[in-house]
Parts: structure tokens; sequence; C-alpha cells
């Protein structure tokens, strides 16, 4: 009687043996020379804790990340505890707890954690996709900066609440979640009708946000409209009352949110009561604060995420396209498979290189003194406008990329077990939403630009964007800019409208990436994989 083994002998060990040993930061050469390019400061430090960071990220977590994917582990919620209080425990795997608690402990906000190795060790989190851990850590890095920008006015609470996040009390660290969405407005974030009704000094809120993810965390940032004033204000909200004892602050959550990826983060709809408030900045304020420091942040780790899902998904296409026979040759011995795998290997590369040097400009902001300068104005704005390019033309790009990765690995590309791309597609197709979906960010481009041509003219903007390429390119985009910008994108649909909205959108695609062509170009070449020597298993 014949074994199946003997029959067909056919394994992927060998492939499993090199992709699973592989180490998202010692093994990318490219990755580490990108870095060095922008770090001038701390390099030996810094490229050294990411060896020790690499090793979990890559192995120890990277199996916790693919263990708590898993459909049966998904979070979910107990309203009550058996002696009728209602408690919305949100329950979650202790894996995913556990890799929470050690992950927060790395100090990623920490006055004592370089900005470039807080911004290295997210990327690397990244590799492993939501895993219920990125956007808790985006969204404290929001309420952080957010704390951070108004420090010297923050009563007692506030600052305690600063203190929990950045360096933890007795080992334990505040995690920040974002509430703004309510059913009536998505992105609109001036729609809010949520009420902020002032009491003694602080507000209590009532009514209902639709969707909040990082449910499960301590305090949250919340936009919420002000009684009697008019104006959509930013608070923050301490989540308990009680965490030990399980006491919300006078709020209940209505159920968790059935999402298309990022699945092991929950995601609720929660109604408030009551809940104590604390109000930051000007009240007039409110939106500009929310969108220009909260979701710049998370706006910029879409870009991180971006990168570090496509240098995966890359990487294992590669590998695979080495390791895989198919009709007697490897997968990129095949000219449309090796022009797929130049291609999306090519995106990745160009993708990082923009997210480096859009970060590095926007730390080199965060440090300059000259703040009120025309010259400073004038890159404040071009800033602004690169994180919402990058954020769409990166968002979509991985989508794409991870597709092409998928096929690849022909029928095993789909099985979710077999690879983590399949999740990583999942996660970006979220990710291309989060912080403003497409259609808002190009629109919010076109008013920005059209608001400060006075000072800022479409040539002097794309010539700072595009700086170093050819000068020609620069006055071809320049005349495309000036033509575009003289249309209107909010009037109502029609042929001529229609195809205005087209142009601009293809316009912004073709400007973005040649902003990464040129920083990639600056950086230059290595390589993501090294070439593998598998054996044939096919006669």
């Amino acid at each position: 009687m014949y074994k199946p083994e003997e029959i067909n002998p056919y394994t992927f060990d060998e492939f499993l043996q090199v992709r699973d040993s592989y180490n998202d930061w010692e093994d990318n050469e490219f990755l580490q020379k990108i870095a060095k390019h922008f770090i001038k400061e701390d390099w030996d430090r810094i490229a050294e804790n990411l060896k020790t960071f690499s090793k979990k990220t890559s192995f120890k977590w990277r199996k916790v990340a693919e263990e708590i994917a898993r459909p049966e582990k998904h979070p979910t919620i107990r309203h009550f505890d058996a002696y009728n209080h209602r408690i919305d425990e949100i329950v979650r795997p202790y894996e995913a707890v556990e890799m929470q608690n050690e992950v927060f402990a790395e100090k990623f906000f920490s006055d004592e954690t370089p900005l470039w190795e807080q911004m290295l060790k997210r990327h690397l989190l990244h590799h492993n996709g939501e895993a219920g851990i990125m956007c808790p850590i985006a969204c404290t890095d929001g309420l952080v900066d957010l704390l951070e920008n108004f420090k010297h006015e923050l009563p007692d609470e506030l600052k305690e609440m600063l203190r929990h996040c950045k360096e933890g009390i007795d080992g334990d660290f505040g995690v920040g979640a974002q509430f703004m969405t309510e059913i009536q407005g998505g992105s609109n974030i001036p729609a809010n009708v949520l009420k902020a009704v002032p009491e003694g000094g602080r507000y209590r809120l009532y009514g209902t946000k639709f969707f909040c993810s990082a449910i499960h965390a301590d305090y949250s940032v919340i936009t919420a409209k002000v009684e009697g004033s008019g104006h959509v204000a930013t608070f923050v909200v301490p989540l308990w009352e009680n965490k030990e004892k399980k006491i919300r602050n006078r709020y209940v959550i209505n159920r968790l949110k059935w999402k298309l990826g990022t699945t092991e983060l929950p995601s609720g709809e929660v109604t408030f009561e009551g809940s104590k408030a604390y109000q930051i900045g000007p009240l007039e304020k409110g939106v500009a604060i929310a969108v220009g420091i909260v979701l710049t942040k998370s706006r910029l780790d879409i870009g991180l995420a971006s990168s570090a899902f496509m240098l995966r998904a890359v990487r294992e296409a590669l590998q695979y396209s080495q390791f895989r026979e198919v009709f007697g040759r490897r997968i990129y011995e095949f000219p449309l498979a090796a022009g797929q795998l130049e291609e999306i290997e090519r995106t990745a590369k160009r993708t990082t290189a923009g997210v480096f040097k859009v970060y590095h400009m926007y730390l080199s902001q965060k440090n300059r003194n000259d703040s009120a300068s025309e010259a400073a104005k004038r890159e404040q704005f071009l800033l602004r406008e690169l994180i919402l390019l990058q954020k769409i033309k990166a968002a979509k790009d991985t989508i794409e990329t991870l597709r092409t990765a998928i096929s690849i690995f022909g029928g095993n590309g789909v099985i979710e077990d077999f690879s983590a791309i399949p999740r990583l597609y999942r996660d970006a197709m979220v990710n291309e939403l989060w912080e403003g979906p497409r259609n808002v960010l190009l629109a919010q481009i076109h008013r920005d630009l059209n608001r400060i041509a006075s000072w800022y003219p479409p040539e002097q903007f794309v010539s700072d964007l595009l700086e170093n390429v050819e000068s020609a390119v620069v006055k071809e985009y320049a005349e495309q800019l000036k033509t575009l910008l003289a249309c209107n994108l909010t009037a109502e649909p029609n042929v001529e409208t229609v195809q205005a909205a087209r142009e601009w959108e293809r316009f912004c695609d073709d400007l973005f990436f040649h902003y990464q062509e040129q920083a990639l170009k600056e950086v230059g070449d290595a390589p993501i994989v090294k070439k593998y020597s598998f054996k044939k298993q096919l006669s």
C-alpha cells in the first residue's frame, strides 16, 4: 500500500524556512540604507536598538499577530456581568493583551526614545499588519501630541494622563483612542452633533459616536458641539471612572463593528450619558486642532503602514517566486511574472523613500524656531499637502501592490493561513478609508491650493514639492495645476466637471509619484531580499 508522501513528496518546508527566518530589519538592506540616509544623529545607538526590537517583531510578535487574526480570536463584547451590572467588557484573547502590554512597554512616546527610533519601531511593527496594536499606537501618538501642544494649560488630571501615556505609571502605559465619527457625518467633523454641556470648568458629553476604534483604550480624543456656542471643540475624555472595578465614565458601548479588515481591533458604537470631558485648546479652533494635530499623526502612520505592508508582501512574493516551480521553470523566470515583480518592488521602494522623506520634513518643522517667517509658512503648508498626497497615493498603491503579490502565489495566495498577505490586503483596504477617504482628501487639496494661491502660487508650490526634479517636468506640472485649480470640483456633476475631477485625481497621483521617485533617486537602491538557491523538487 502506498503512502501519500511516497506518491507526492512535494513540500513547502524549504520556502517556509527561508521566509520565516527573515528579519525585517537586519535582512533588509534597502530599509537600513534609507534609514541611515535620513538619520544623522544617534544612528549607531538606534540601529543597535532596532536589532533587538526586530527580533520581537519578526518572530515573537509575528506569531502572536497570526494567531489572534484567526476568526475565533476576534474581539467580542460582554454587556452585563452575572449580577446584572452593565460592564460592556471588551473580551480579547490573552495573547493580544499580553502583546499590547509588551509593545507599549517599549516607551514609544517617552522623552527617552528618539523620534526616529519611535518611527522605525512602528514601521517594523506594521510589517505584522494591524494586529490590534497599530491603531492604538497611532491614536496614543495623536493624544500625546495634542496634550504636549497645550501642556502649560493642562489641569492636573490631564498632566497625569500625559505621564501615563509617555512614561507609564508603575509599569502600566496609557492607551489612546479617537472617537470622531457620527452617523450623519463620517469624515465631516464640522457636522458633529454630539453635545458638550459645560459643568464646573469641565464638560459633560451626551449623544452617540457611530464608529470608535481602539474602544478598549484608557483615554480618547473626542470632537463635540459645545452647547450654546455652535462650535465643534476638541475634548480629551478618560474612558474609565474606575478601571479596576470596570466602572466606565458614564457611557455605554452599543455594539462592536464587523469590519472588512483590522479585525483584531475592537471598533464600536458608543453612547455618552454625561461623560466627564476636558476641552483642549481654543474653543473656536476645535476642528482645526483635531485635524491639524491628531489626524495628521494618524495620516503619517498610514504612510508607515503602506510602506511596511508593501515591503513584506513584495519580499515574500520574491522569495516564493524563486522557490516555486511551474511548467518547468521558477516563477520569476517568466517574463510576465518578472515584470510584475519588478513593478511591485519599485513601488514598495519609492513609497518607502517618499514616506521617510515626508517624515524627515515633519521632524525638521517640529524642531525649527522660525515658524513665523514666510518661508516657514510655505513649508508648513507644503508639508500639510504632502501628508494628504502621501495618504492618498500610498494607500491606493498598497492595495494594488498586495493584490499583485497575492497573484504571484497563485491559488495559495488567497489562503489565509498560507501567508499574511490576504490579511494585510484587507487591512490596507481599511487604511484607504481611515482619516479621510480618497475623494474627501482630493477635494481638500484642491480647496487648500485655491485658498493660498495669492501668497503661494502654483509654480512655486510645484517647484518646492519637486525640488531637484528636471525643470521641464516642474514647468509642465505647474501649468497643469494652474488650469485644474480653475475648475469647480464642487459643482453639479456633468460631462465637464466629471472630466475635470478625473484629471485632478490623475494629476495628484502623478505629482506625488514624481516626488516618490525623486526621493528614491536621492537615497539610492539596495536589495530587499537576496538570491536563494532552492532545490528542484520537480523532475
